[in-house]
């Protein structure tokens, strides 16, 4: 992924949206993860792999999933696995290749779990507004996904 690397601008809650985001898309397109992000504290968007663009009520249904999950105050921590049981259950395409052999997994809840090396907040309750597609747009198969959260 892609961070901003100004540290005002990075904010643990919207990375946590964010993977929020990536696992709604996937539960109701099975489009996979974002292949691309840029995370800021205003205002962030994801690109996905998809064949069109999305229509009002789809935007409509991902806010409210999002935002349930948001409000459900489910835990996020952290666990470490091998790459070799990683290799089972993650895509592990974007993964550096100096990540060693021991990969750690984000999870939301029950809801989502996925590498990461970012820092997250430790609650989906503290991601503290409500997620909000900004807009979205599509072209030669990407779909672009702007958010924000306030």
């Amino acid at each position: 992924m892609e961070y901003n690397e100004n540290p005002k601008s990075y904010d643990p809650g919207m990375h946590s949206a964010e993977h929020i985001l990536n696992g709604t898309m996937d539960k109701l397109f099975k489009c996979g993860r974002a292949f691309s992000a840029h995370i800021e504290k205003k205002k962030s968007k994801c690109d996905y792999h998809f064949n069109r663009n999305l229509d009002t009520a789809e935007i409509q249904d991902i806010e409210k999933r999002v935002n349930s999950v948001i409000t459900a105050d489910m835990q996020i921590y952290e666990e470490f696995i091998t790459k070799e049981e990683a290799k089972t259950k993650f895509n592990l395409t974007r993964l550096p290749e100096e990540a060693g052999e021991t990969i750690r997994i984000i999870k939301i809840g029950d809801y989502d779990a996925c590498p990461c090396s970012g820092p997250h907040v430790h609650s989906t309750k503290e991601i503290n507004g409500t997620f909000k597609i900004v807009s979205t747009s599509f072209e030669n198969g990407v779909l672009r996904v702007r958010f924000k959260v306030n």
